[in-house]
């Protein structure tokens, strides 16, 4: 295993989808609906559950079901940081599949060597998400036009 993927890399793949997701629903008046959603972010209804089902177990987003179902911020924009998104998104990400041949034998120095690395990659990444945490959905909602 390497190192990025054992200290977790930055941002996972889907924390920009689930942040442009939020700054929708932020600029949605009540429920918007899961297809306006996969419109708005050109993707799958399957990959939009996947990135909002751990935003919907954080209590960041609601989920509705049935005829007039859809999603809505589950606590005001000014209150979600994309800190807490990030954390959200990545403790739900599922972890990188690497085959035997993907990562290099370095021997013993390698070893050492990602073990060093993987703590100033985690290191990076505490920081990174403090810095993130200085933003919320509010703050980019009113920098976009959707």
């Amino acid at each position: 295993m390497s190192a990025s993927s054992r200290a977790g890399g930055f941002a996972p793949p889907r924390f920009g989808v689930a942040v442009h997701i939020l700054v929708l629903l932020a600029l949605t008046e009540g429920v918007c609906p899961s297809a306006e959603i996969a419109s708005q972010v050109q993707s799958h209804s399957t990959f939009l559950r996947k990135v909002l089902a751990p935003l919907v177990q954080v209590g960041i987003v609601e989920a509705r079901e049935g005829r007039v179902g859809g999603y809505r911020l589950g606590k005001p924009a000014d209150r979600i940081t994309l800190g807490e998104v990030y954390t959200a998104v990545k403790s739900s990400a599922a972890p990188a599949t690497e085959g035997p041949d993907d990562v290099p034998d370095c021997g013993p120095r390698g070893e050492q060597l990602d073990l060093a690395l993987g703590v100033i990659l985690g290191q990076a990444e505490e920081q990174a998400v403090d810095f993130l945490g200085r933003f919320t959905i509010a703050d980019l909602a009113r920098k976009v036009d959707l």
